[in-house]
């Protein structure tokens, strides 16, 4: 395409809790642009950013693109009606949008792009970086839409998955969604491992639907294309859809939780892990929920493991002096409660040898002795045989040196799951031809 620039296009926060999705716009905008003189050069992607910034909406996602156009006056136009036309601003969202014309995306993009993932990011941070690299950059509301829409643009993937997002007609927005359950189950049992997290055979439970009024009929995550597509194939609805378009995406990466939490410093809604010992013994309160202590560095840091998680057994089998490393997020603190890590893996590194003191047995008539009283050490009550101290035992603990991770249902977009353990998704090679793209003839 001769004479023709290379647009960057980045946007956030344009879905409230009663509507939309960003990801909805990012479908609307790519069936347009696909009508007009254009080249799509990769897949849109859709990048979860920290999963504890407090007013996200659903899995905090913003999408960006990249484009090869020879009038990208228009084209940023075009998209720029299309963000007002599909922002459900009337009922809270922030809408931010940037353009970003060069082939090459510099190193401080990357960088701000890492620092969305695990930190809460002020939105006039965005809008000096934004005017510092001569970006184009537009937003309504208060702008925060801007954090993801240039982070989405500089996302470094070290790894990625795919998912195939299937959106609604207008007309069923906010209706039931109704997918076979068994369906779905099949799905999952024939396009293993190449999908992922699709359901939940413990709690018999569908995880590829939404339960908003958004226009996301159901998400299909996986490695690759070919995976994806089959799975649509299986999946058994009456509803007629709008159409699909596969997004390339760092869920299922655990890209959140490599950030290593400084113990010197943790900041609220901050994400990542840290490595310590375990400092108290763990307590269960009411509900099932887990906390316990550790010390990292000679800082006592408060854990939260949460009983959905299904790892709370694990939880209440560590004692002090264990070694663990353990990932999530800061909970705030506030007048009742401390700074809390609410935990989304427990890595146990190291088992400290749970050993107790009893009362030693007769060595004559096998029975537990007696205690004569405070420091007058033991007798056998059968034979009258003595003993002076209590003997140490070791108990076998019930867990064992590995990673715990949550139970599938309890996962967040960004979540690794099991089956992604060790695997690296480097490349999904993009065709333009290729079926990542569809709007159904009905």
């Amino acid at each position: 395409m001769a004479n023709s620039q290379i647009l960057n296009i980045g946007f956030d926060d344009t879905d409230s809790p009663k509507g939309m999705c960003t990801t909805f716009l990012a479908y609307k905008i790519v069936d347009s642009l696909k009508k007009q003189d254009i080249e799509f050069l990769d897949f849109p992607k859709l990048i979860r950013f920290n999963p504890n910034i407090p007013w996200k909406t659903r899995g905090n996602g913003a999408v960006s693109m990249k484009i090869r156009t020879k009038n990208s006056s228009k084209i940023k136009n075009h998209i720029k009606k299309l963000v007002e036309k599909y922002s459900d601003i009337k009922n809270g969202a922030n809408p931010g949008l940037v353009f970003y014309e060069n082939k090459e995306i510099p190193d401080q993009f990357s960088k701000f792009s890492k620092l969305a993932l695990w930190q809460l990011i002020n939105r006039n941070h965005a809008k000096k970086f934004a005017r510092k690299n001569n970006m184009e950059f537009f937003y309504q509301g208060n702008g925060q839409g801007l954090v993801g829409a240039i982070g989405a643009i500089g996302y470094d993937f070290k790894d990625h998955t795919l998912e195939l997002l299937s959106y609604r007609k207008n007309s069923k927005f906010g209706k039931k969604r109704n997918l076979s359950a068994k369906s779905v189950k099949i799905m999952q049992e024939k396009t293993l491992p190449f999908t992922f997290n699709s359901f939940d055979n413990k709690k018999e439970r569908v995880l590829i639907t939404p339960h908003g009024p958004d226009p996301v009929f159901y998400g299909v995550r996986g490695e690759n294309i070919d995976s994806l597509l089959r799975a649509t194939k299986i999946l058994k609805t009456s509803e007629k859809l709008s159409g699909y378009m596969i997004f390339k995406s760092n869920q299922g990466t655990g890209d959140h939780l490599k950030n290593e939490l400084n113990p010197k410093n943790i900041k609220p809604y901050a994400s990542g892990k840290i490595t310590g010992i375990i400092s108290d013994e763990p307590t269960i309160v009411k509900g099932g929920h887990v906390f316990f202590s550790i010390n990292s560095d000679g800082f006592e840091l408060c854990c939260a493991v949460y009983k959905p998680t299904g790892i709370t057994s694990v939880a209440s089998s560590l004692i002090k002096g264990d070694k663990v490393c353990v990932g999530g997020g800061i909970r705030k603190a506030s007048k009742n409660h401390p700074r809390i890590l609410n935990l989304e893996f427990i890595d146990i590194i190291e088992l400290k040898k749970n050993m107790i003191k009893s009362n030693p047995n007769c060595k004559k008539c096998n029975k537990k002795m007696k205690s004569k009283g405070n420091n007058q050490g033991f007798q056998c009550i059968k034979c009258g045989k003595k003993s002076e101290n209590k003997v140490s035992r070791e108990i076998p603990r019930k867990i064992k040196k590995q990673l715990y991770v949550p139970i599938v249902s309890a996962h967040r977009h960004l979540s690794r799951p099991v089956q992604r353990i060790g695997r690296i998704n480097k490349e999904s090679k993009f065709d333009e031809s290729s079926s990542w793209f569809c709007v159904y003839d009905n």
